[in-house]
């Protein structure tokens, strides 16, 4: 029941009750028209499906989170990921319905330009700040969902530009995989060759067994990633996104990958084919560590252990492997991916309109052993 009535001391009140047996939702104004209309809005919303009853928006941004991520299902890594995106945020404490888009725009200015210590760029890299945003705003998207929220405030905000992937993108030229491979010790040798030629994930190459490969047939099949628990464990998990999937291997990652086998102790095809601490596949850190020394070594220091999944994304694409083969190749979740991170690889209309004339001029001009030139007539 809803009604608007006059006090004592000639303000006016507006009341209802949003549920039957629900508490009395009241509010004073010093003009009926104003009551009057609050009222009509509340009530709007009731008969429309969007109302948020005033007094669940009281609950902080930080109290909220707790509640709703208890209920997600997540992996660990989701989890972790939801919950440092979370901790994040200055507006912890702030009661959700006094969350402002000032205070996300805000919050992100910080991660744009906080210091992150002498040694190191100072602000989060712009990826890395979408990715954070994204996950806050779907714990606002959830308030939203659950009528504590009337609307997502981070909505619509802008975030830092990403350099475009044409731009940003490192790509090793053969000669750096090489020095890679020939300054690796050994034992990591066969890792480098899995990314470079296989275009394995780092924590897909960790937790390759022994009986994954079918060597005869040249293939290998990825089934399951190593993952960082803590700063000491590891988990081991099925590949990122489900993209569980079978890799042609070259005759050359043949060879590279038998030799490794024969210098690899004990038997059997449960054997890790690379060995961390306590039996385990080795820890993300542990390879950063093994990368950092074997680029070292090699002479270049910026390159990135992914980079060389994009040295072999690369080579596919200028094989001339359509989108479809590229992409079940790297395990995307869908050509969409691939075309996000390797568009600019492809050759355009335009590389097409030349390589077609040029094997034309080929085929006619290989002809003849002299060039065709235009000769004035006598």
């Amino acid at each position: 029941m809803a009604s608007v009535r006059k006090l004592s001391d000639g303000r006016w009140q507006a009341q209802y009750r949003p549920y039957p047996g629900g508490k009395q939702i009241t509010r004073t104004t010093r003009k009926k028209s104003d009551a009057q209309r609050w009222l009509d809005e509340q009530t709007t919303s009731l008969v429309s499906g969007n109302y948020v009853d005033p007094t669940a928006g009281r609950v902080t941004f930080g109290a909220y989170f707790e509640r709703w991520s208890a209920r997600q299902i997540w992996v660990p890594s989701t989890a972790r990921a939801m919950s440092l995106a979370a901790r994040s945020v200055p507006f912890w404490d702030v009661p959700l319905q006094r969350l402002l888009r000032s205070h996300v725009e805000l919050w992100i200015k910080e991660m744009q330009t906080a210091d992150r210590g002498p040694d190191r760029d100072p602000g989060l890299a712009p990826g890395t700040i979408r990715t954070r945003v994204n996950n806050v705003r779907a714990v606002l998207r959830g308030a939203v969902k659950d009528r504590i929220l009337a609307a997502d405030p981070s909505e619509g905000v802008k975030l830092p530009r990403a350099r475009r992937a044409d731009v940003a993108m490192e790509v090793p030229t053969p000669d750096e995989v090489r020095d890679f491979l020939d300054a690796a010790d050994p034992r990591f040798a066969c890792f480098i060759a899995l990314c470079a030629f296989a275009g394995l994930r780092l924590g897909e190459a960790a937790a390759v067994r022994v009986g994954d490969f079918d060597l005869p047939e040249r293939r290998l099949v990825v089934r399951r990633q190593v993952q960082r628990a803590n700063d000491q464990a590891v988990e081991i998990r099925a590949p990122k996104y489900g993209s569980e999937r079978t890799v042609f291997l070259a005759d050359g990652l043949v060879a590279i990958v038998r030799t490794h086998l024969d210098g690899l102790a004990g038997r059997g095809s449960e054997r890790w084919l690379f060995r961390g601490e306590n039996g385990n596949p080795p820890h993300q850190n542990t390879v950063g560590y093994w990368w950092r020394k074997t680029r070292r070594d090699a002479g270049h220091p910026t390159v990135r252990l992914h980079d060389l999944r994009h040295y072999f994304a690369s080579g596919l694409i200028a094989a001339g492997c359509d989108v479809v083969t590229v992409q079940r190749a790297l395990g995307h979740s869908s050509a969409t991916v691939t075309l996000s991170t390797y568009a600019h690889l492809w050759p355009t209309a335009e590389d097409r309109t030349r390589a077609a004339a040029d094997s034309m001029l080929t085929a006619v001009l290989g002809a003849t052993d002299e060039p065709v030139t235009n000769t004035p007539e006598p």
